[in-house]
């Protein structure tokens, strides 16, 4: 039987490159977690390659692969904590977004892993610009869209000021929590104070 020459033949199948297949999600996600625990235990300066991938149950070229160095590999997570930021809450009053956004915050901040991750690479960036770009990034951004969102949403309900200055609602938002919890490292807050905050908080922003 003859094969009409118009006819579209099958695609030869591409194959795919040759390092591609090692590069599995699920590796990759067991070295992420294994940096989080490497960073609580022994910190930035004594955290190695070595530890992550024995962490991870990996050989360090599985490492090696997806990061050039724990410079890298520490840079992209903390970047990657911006792009995922928090949730925006939607209560439908500007005193219960704060309530709900400091409770979420605050178990974030009290969890051991962050509690520990946070004050080292803080002292990590004093020493290093990349990482202390990368810090504030993560901190400002993903703090920064919530806040915008908080307090855009009060000013449809008419709670605030149409044209609120965002960057200094977000400095009265996230200030006296980031203080507590990760500055003075205090380890309980005071009972009803997440609520007393939330209350303050949105007076001040009123008064804006």
């Amino acid at each position: 039987m003859t094969t009409n020459a118009e006819e579209p033949q099958p695609r030869p199948r591409r194959r795919a490159p040759a390092g591609a297949a090692v590069l599995r999600e699920d590796v990759t996600e067991a070295i992420r977690a294994a940096v989080f625990e490497e960073l609580a235990a022994v910190g930035y300066a004594r955290m190695s390659i070595e530890g992550i991938a024995r962490r991870a149950g990996v050989g360090k070229t599985a490492v090696y692969r997806r990061w050039r160095s724990k410079l890298h590999l520490v840079l992209d997570l903390v970047s990657a904590i911006a792009v995922q930021g928090l949730p925006a809450p939607d209560t439908g009053s500007l005193e219960g977004d704060l309530r709900l956004l400091y409770e979420v915050t605050s178990r974030a901040l009290r969890h051991p892993v962050a509690s520990q991750i946070l004050p080292d690479l803080q002292a990590e960036a004093a020493r290093n610009p990349d990482i202390a770009e990368a810090l504030r990034k993560a901190l400002r951004e993903g703090q920064d869209g919530v806040a915008k969102g908080i307090v855009t949403a009060a000013e449809a309900r008419g709670e605030v000021r149409p044209g609120t200055d965002h960057d200094l609602a977000l400095d009265l938002i996230s200030g006296p929590l980031y203080w507590r919890s990760v500055v003075i490292r205090n380890p309980k807050l005071p009972k009803g104070y997440l609520a007393t905050l939330a209350r303050a908080t949105a007076q001040a922003l009123k008064a804006l």
